[in-house]
């Protein structure tokens, strides 16, 4: 029997500095304890190109290593190529899913679901909200959040 392709998930912010390397990180580590890693491919990326080159955010970097989680994530921007490669893209508001789906329309082979992280929540918070501009226990929320939304994606993508 033909050994099954590894599945794969692209979280996208606005920056890739602070929600979308938090969900990726969490992820990550969510697929090592399970023992699953090699039935993964995970990232992250940005719809700007704001911060490209740069670490997540020192608070995320932080929010992780108090949960001891380690990131070595470089901020990159989305490209077409994720929206033809990756079986799942997951956002994190509004203004992300418009401006994802806007540009997976353009993109002729486009296989990647589209939706907000927060979809899976079983809290119901669907957005998860940008802390960048708030203070340390706002990344504590967008942790729990995500590793909330995080748990039952995998539940359900396995």
């Amino acid at each position: 029997m033909a050994e099954q392709a590894p599945k794969s998930v692209l979280f996208v912010c606005l920056g890739n500095i602070c929600r979308s390397p938090i969900a990726e990180a969490v992820f990550r580590k969510l697929v090592t304890d399970q023992n699953l890693l090699d039935k993964w491919i995970i990232d992250s990326g940005a719809v700007s190109d704001w911060n490209v080159g740069r670490s997540p955010d020192p608070r995320a970097v932080s929010c992780l290593g108090s949960h001891d989680i380690n990131s070595a994530h470089k901020a990159r921007q989305i490209t077409k190529e994720d929206f033809a490669t990756f079986d799942f893209i997951l956002c994190m508001d509004e203004s992300n899913l418009r401006d994802l789906t806007r540009k997976g329309n353009q993109v002729k082979n486009c296989k990647a679901k589209i939706e907000l992280l927060g979809n899976y929540d079983p809290q119901k918070q669907v957005i998860i909200e940008d802390p960048y501009y708030g203070n340390d226990s706002d990344f504590e929320t967008v942790y729990q959040q995500c590793l909330r939304c995080c748990k039952a994606f995998l539940e359900k993508a396995s």
